[in-house]
């Protein structure tokens, strides 16, 4: 069944390679119907894979081959909340050692330049502490990192 909302993500040629790395990589993803082109169209051939669909974390998505002329950015990225560190390493280090590459604050990029925030539940609950001062504290210390260090910003919101 179709959901009534999907997110379409624009690749050059590989949606189906993305897609399949999603699902090996996120919890609770898989990959779907593959519908391969009725026709030539601008950028691929009749038979080549036209659309993906395919789940990431519980959100449906298609992935479409469209071409070079769209490029992922920033303004689009998925959060996958991890329950500790070992989870935050093993998807940051799935995403950034697939050819990705790191930013800052718990972004990073996939080899197809999809953005992705990997963060823990717990910088979450410390940069909305109560108490404004460790609040801050662990806000400050997320901002000196790219991968996020748990223990680092626990100790941060202690003081």
């Amino acid at each position: 069944m179709i959901s009534k909302n999907t997110i379409c993500l624009w690749y050059d040629r590989d949606a189906l390679d993305a897609a399949t790395f999603y699902a090996e990589t996120f919890p609770n993803s898989s990959v779907g119907d593959i519908l391969r082109a009725p026709g030539d169209y601008p950028d691929g051939k009749q038979g080549d894979v036209l659309t993906v669909q395919f789940t990431v974390a519980g959100i449906p998505c298609v992935g479409l081959n469209g071409g070079p002329v769209f490029k992922h950015n920033e303004a689009f990225s998925f959060q996958i909340a991890t329950d500790d560190q070992a989870e935050t390493d093993r998807l940051w280090n799935a995403v950034v050692g697939n050819g990705g590459q790191e930013s800052d604050c718990g972004w990073c990029r996939d080899r197809w330049g999809l953005s992705w925030q990997i963060t823990p539940r717990v910088l979450l609950e410390a940069i909305t502490d109560p108490d404004p001062a460790a609040a801050k504290r662990a806000f400050d210390a997320m901002m000196t990192m790219q991968k996020i260090d748990i223990a680092t910003i626990e100790a941060a919101r202690r003081g």
